[in-house]
């Protein structure tokens, strides 16, 4: 048998780009003689094993025939006879449809290199229309390289197109779409993710709100500012009514941190400047925030308002004063009311009215 390092490995090696997993193809083998060598099987599908030291996944080069609709609709074929050449066909991409041998030599039967230093995202072959999943992974790579000044080809360009006007996308899980919308939101340029969506006419299907919204503007102006995944989403539905924004979260199955802080953003972003003038509106919004009980969540949301206003001074003083402003309430306690005998409702009233008047004495 041959091994085979494959796929991102070899791409982001030649770019001299940061990976942290490698795939391999082994040619000429079978199950047998995989487990026999100490590998452990753990494909379902087809034949992937793991590697009995490293644990890297090596997967028995294979075919696929499409049998039906989505991308799980597929015919595997793996056995000794499947070459190295007919296992890349099957890929997506040609930066992604190179492999390496043990001696370092690359193996690029669909131009790779030649697209790489031309910095385009080109589908091997017309199967590229099998799969709806690779829409969504186009259009992530074009954002994972966008900085290289990568563009995808317009032939592929036209190819996802058509998978998506013959209705292939309503086929994906909403836990794929899922990873891969993750996975873009953590690239240095996620906006070239939705915009890849948008030109293909995928964003009508996935997430329509966005076609009327200003989202993909608003995550290109916050990016720059914020690395978390989490508010780059609120950014992302920032100017949708807060219902909206959470039902959407909800829909894509996102966490329900990235929930809570979407709708959030979406409730208060317009608040923040009546909340600071205000001592009574900058309590309500402290109050509704969750702000005196958890400190992640708020600081989360004054982090996605500094991004969307692309921290500039206004924008982060008007987070200064309203952190100030979470300072100053959470140093009333229930104890400083012991002496007047109160309780229940009563007291409540009382730490509230506390509260709004120290916060109030920061204006002073």
């Amino acid at each position: 048998m041959n091994v085979f390092r494959v796929g991102g490995a070899v791409r982001d090696r030649l770019l001299g780009y940061p990976h942290h997993e490698t795939d391999w193809v082994v040619v000429g083998s079978t199950p047998e003689e995989m487990i026999k060598n100490g590998f452990t099987q753990v494909g379902r599908d087809f034949p992937v094993f793991l590697h009995p030291v490293s644990k890297e996944e090596y997967a028995l080069a294979r075919t696929e025939r499409k049998s039906g609709p989505g991308y799980r609709g597929f015919v595997v074929h793996a056995d000794p006879s499947v070459t190295l050449e007919e296992d890349l066909e099957r890929r997506d991409l040609t930066i992604n449809a190179m492999a390496m041998d043990e001696s370092g030599s690359i193996i690029d039967p669909y131009g790779g290199q030649a697209d790489l230093e031309g910095k385009i995202l080109r589908h091997v072959s017309p199967h590229f229309v099998e799969d709806p999943l690779r829409v969504l992974r186009v259009a992530r790579f074009a954002a994972r390289y966008h900085h290289f000044g990568f563009t995808v080809s317009e032939e592929t360009k036209a190819l996802m197109t058509e998978i998506v006007d013959v209705g292939e996308l309503t086929h994906l899980s909403t836990e794929r779409i899922w990873v891969e919308t993750e996975k873009a939101l953590g690239e240095q340029h996620p906006e070239v993710y939705w915009q890849g969506l948008a030109d293909c006419g995928a964003i009508k299907v996935l997430l329509p709100e966005l076609v009327v919204s200003q989202g993909i503007s608003a995550l290109r102006r916050a990016a720059p500012h914020t690395d978390r995944n989490d508010c780059r989403w609120a950014a992302l539905l920032a100017d949708l009514p807060e219902a909206r924004a959470e039902n959407i979260s909800k829909r894509f199955k996102a966490p329900n941190t990235y929930t809570l802080l979407a709708a959030r953003v979406s409730d208060g972003r317009s608040k923040v400047k009546t909340a600071l003038n205000d001592a009574s509106e900058c309590m309500a919004l402290l109050q509704a925030l969750d702000a005196l009980r958890r400190e992640e969540p708020f600081e989360g949301f004054c982090e996605t308002l500094v991004a969307l206003e692309q921290s500039t001074a206004d924008a982060k003083n008007a987070i200064c004063l309203l952190r100030s402003a979470r300072t100053a309430a959470q140093k009333v306690k229930a104890a400083d009311f012991a002496d007047q005998g109160l309780a229940g409702p009563e007291l409540g009233v009382a730490i509230r009215s506390a509260q709004i008047k120290r916060i109030a004495k920061l204006s002073d």
